[in-house]
């Protein structure tokens, strides 16, 4: 059982030779709320030659921040699914396992009416992913999406049980329970993707989002738990902070890789 470590990059010839020169092998694209998938789509066979080039993979693909229901009516927003399944295209053409996704919440409908619409969406993504061989994640995170605390879980993840969670430790404290280890000790097993995104928090508030290892959480108990629950995955470094840009977020991004990589069996 292995883990890979990679980053999230650009889906260009550059991208894939920074996370090479990293001496990482694999990437992740943030194809977020506003870009048209059709264009990522176009670029698979130069996406191959890269991927193959420089010996890194694409492992993930996700879409953050794009509402998957109409704010006033919470009627389906036929053109974001569609950019979903061309996504999930896109993937499967590249080889690629996991594509995260969230589903947002229509203030208009009730709680269980907003449950019915983030099972249904999400139904569609797994069963077109199924015959593709793409693993569907929801992730944690707040943006436009509110399948991402226990609560809802139990309830979509029982609906829809090859569904799984992307899941970053950060979003758990800064907007969540912040009983992080808990959350994957329990949802472990049903975790997909991960992200490697340090925080700082003082006070009760959030000071800063420093590289992992420079940062409070506590990544080797986290560690324990994914080697536990069998996760062999990727490992995705998520560079947040402003702070941390130039020379010294390159090497904030070296210190996560001597970091992690110690816990990585076989890394």
């Amino acid at each position: 059982m292995a883990m890979t470590l990679g980053i999230i990059s650009s889906w260009s010839e550059e991208g894939f030779k920074y996370a090479a020169d990293l001496g990482l092998k694999a990437v992740e694209f943030c194809y977020n709320v506003g870009l048209d998938a059709a264009e990522l789509k176009k670029l698979v066979p130069d996406l191959k030659k890269w991927s193959e080039k420089y010996d890194v993979k694409v492992l993930s693909i996700g879409r953050w921040g794009a509402p998957k229901f109409d704010a006033e009516t919470g009627e389906l927003i036929e053109e974001e699914l569609n950019h979903n399944l061309t996504l999930l295209d896109v993937c499967a053409e590249l080889g690629c396992p996991v594509f995260n996704t969230g589903v947002n919440y229509v203030e208009s409908k009730t709680y269980s009416e907003n449950l019915e619409n983030a099972i249904s969406f999400l139904k569609k993504l797994v069963d077109y992913g199924k015959e593709r061989n793409v693993k569907i994640a929801v992730y944690n995170c707040d943006w436009a999406n509110f399948v991402r605390t226990p609560a809802v879980w139990d309830v979509v993840l029982s609906a829809i049980p090859e569904l799984g969670l992307k899941y970053d430790p950060s979003h758990c404290i800064n907007s969540g329970s912040g009983d992080y280890l808990g959350e994957i000790a329990k949802y472990g097993a049903r975790i997909h993707h991960f992200h490697i995104k340090g925080t700082l928090n003082y006070g009760g508030k959030h000071i800063d989002d420093p590289p992992a290892g420079l940062d409070m959480i506590q990544w080797r108990p986290i560690m324990g738990l994914l080697y536990k629950h069998a996760y062999n995955g990727m490992l995705s470094i998520e560079p947040h902070s402003r702070t941390w840009r130039g020379e010294l977020g390159e090497w904030g991004v070296k210190v996560t890789i001597d970091y992690i990589s110690k816990m990585v069996y076989g890394g």
